[in-house]
């Protein structure tokens, strides 16, 4: 399934997570659209590590959300590709705490019926960058346009 190949059961589920500094304070941010297309947030200080511990800790928050709120259908966006690598088990982490949560998210995604996990450009997934970000009390990044490899675009 693409990435924008939702059918009307599936939930769609956009997550991010900050470390700030990094490693330091972590924040969540999740987006849950349901299939009726009503929309929960989630925003939330979540301990403390580096960046790829708060992308695990945000998409486990999503899922336990998504999972409380009955889904069995899911479409996952995330934008950080170590993430979406090691849960959809293409790669392998020698560090412990990394490999308990990603194991943790791969229980998860277990459960539903049927799961899309995909990685998406930054710039596709900041509402769940802001919300994650206004965990920690820190500013939204400014919008932009996607870098273009050609210059001039």
């Amino acid at each position: 399934m693409s990435a924008d190949a939702a059918t009307p059961q599936h939930w769609r589920i956009h997550c991010d997570g900050t470390a700030w500094p990094n490693p330091g304070r972590i924040g969540i941010g999740v987006v849950l659209q349901a299939p009726d297309g009503s929309i929960e947030q989630i925003s939330q200080a979540a301990g403390s590590g580096c960046n790829n511990e708060a992308e695990a800790r945000a998409l486990i928050a999503a899922l336990q959300a998504a999972r409380a709120r009955g889904a069995q259908q899911l479409c996952v966006y995330s934008d950080n590709s170590v993430l979406v690598e090691h849960v959809s088990g293409r790669a392998k982490t020698r560090i412990e705490r990394l490999q308990r949560l990603f194991a943790e998210a791969q229980s998860l995604l277990a459960s539903f019926a049927g799961v899309e996990l995909s990685w998406i450009p930054r710039h596709r997934n900041s509402a769940a960058d802001t919300l994650a970000r206004a965990a920690l009390g820190l500013p939204a990044k400014p919008a932009g346009r996607p870098l273009s490899r050609r210059r001039g675009k």
